[in-house]
């Protein structure tokens, strides 16, 4: 399939290289409950997606590929606040007893154009960052009963590589309501075109996010813990979503990538694995596209206080007091 100019309308079919040994050593998931967004593509799985064909294959592929596996469907659609609490109220009343194991925020996209969702705010952002806040402050009871019953929970962000490029601090003009006044859709990713630069602020909130919410954490002495993850280079959907809407003209990058699925491990790394409140994983190969996930340490950008602040005030704002 050619990944230069032209049509890009799948991902790119690539070898798992990884992932068979990996999988073989995770711990078992019996009777815990995981809700993960964007999963279009042992445990009670809930998944969060908006209402689609898609959403519908993807549900009855995970039934048909492992055999007796327990999954729900909730329809959550990222880009509309009503929606999101509307899905919330939903697994509040249906995890009241037992709660939940972990809340895994992996939904994303990617270099859409310069727009508002609903709410007001630009596309990336409240799908990104925005409505895993307000779905994670709306389960944050269920995620305590769960840690209370089995002794921990989790909280998973999906940030990515991009959090570094362009390299600039995060800026409360990309948490408010400034949908479709943040820089156009200048679309080249080696130049820092304004789609780039609005993902940039997205995956940049997800780990600022994942700290700040680990620093309230352990200050109320939770057994919920905050985690972060990203994938490394993986040939997805989103990269077939973000062509097809004019954010990606040159897919040539993607001969490069490694599977979907050992794009998933450092994600499965922060959902299963031993692991501490705060903790980042990545691939460990060169340039942390591919490999091995291991434990790093986020850049500057990505710790400073005044950022952590900032998020957690621009969020509230948008979605309302998060108590911990």
């Amino acid at each position: 399939m050619g990944c230069g100019s032209s049509a890009y309308k799948e991902p790119r079919k690539i070898p798992s290289k990884h992932f068979q040994n990996f999988e073989a050593q995770m711990p078992s998931l019996q009777g815990k409950v995981f809700v993960i967004t964007g999963c279009t593509s042992g445990a009670h799985v809930v998944m969060l997606n908006r209402k689609s064909e898609r959403a519908k294959d993807a549900e009855q592929k995970l039934l048909q590929e492992v055999s007796g596996s327990q999954v729900t469907a909730v329809d959550c659609d990222l880009q509309s606040f009503e929606s999101v609490r509307g899905a919330a109220q939903i697994l509040r009343s249906m995890f009241a007893d037992d709660g939940i194991d972990v809340l895994c925020n992996n939904a994303g996209v990617m270099a859409l154009e310069d727009k508002a969702t609903i709410d007001g705010y630009d596309v990336q952002m409240q799908t990104n960052h925005l409505s895993h806040f307000l779905l994670t402050k709306e389960l944050f009871p269920l995620l305590e009963k769960g840690a209370q019953l089995r002794g921990e929970a989790r909280v998973v962000n999906h940030s990515s590589g991009a959090r570094n490029v362009p390299k600039k601090d995060l800026q409360a003009k990309y948490l408010g309501q400034n949908g479709g006044n943040l820089g156009g859709n200048g679309s080249s990713m080696l130049a820092g075109g304004a789609r780039w630069q609005r993902y940039q602020q997205t995956k940049l909130a997800n780990v600022v996010f994942t700290l700040a919410l680990d620093e309230k954490l352990r200050a109320a002495n939770s057994k919920v813990k905050a985690l972060a993850a990203a994938p490394g280079l993986a040939a997805t959907n989103l990269q077939v979503t973000t062509h097809s809407e004019g954010g990606m003209s040159e897919t040539w990058i993607m001969r490069w990538a490694q599977s979907a699925e050992d794009g998933t491990m450092p994600l499965l790394c922060c959902c299963t694995a031993g692991v501490e409140s705060g903790d980042f994983y990545e691939p460990g190969g060169t340039m942390r596209m591919k490999g091995i996930p291991q434990k790093f340490q986020l850049e500057p950008r990505c710790t400073k206080v005044e950022s952590r602040r900032m998020l957690w005030e621009e969020s509230e704002k948008a979605c309302g007091e998060f108590k911990i």
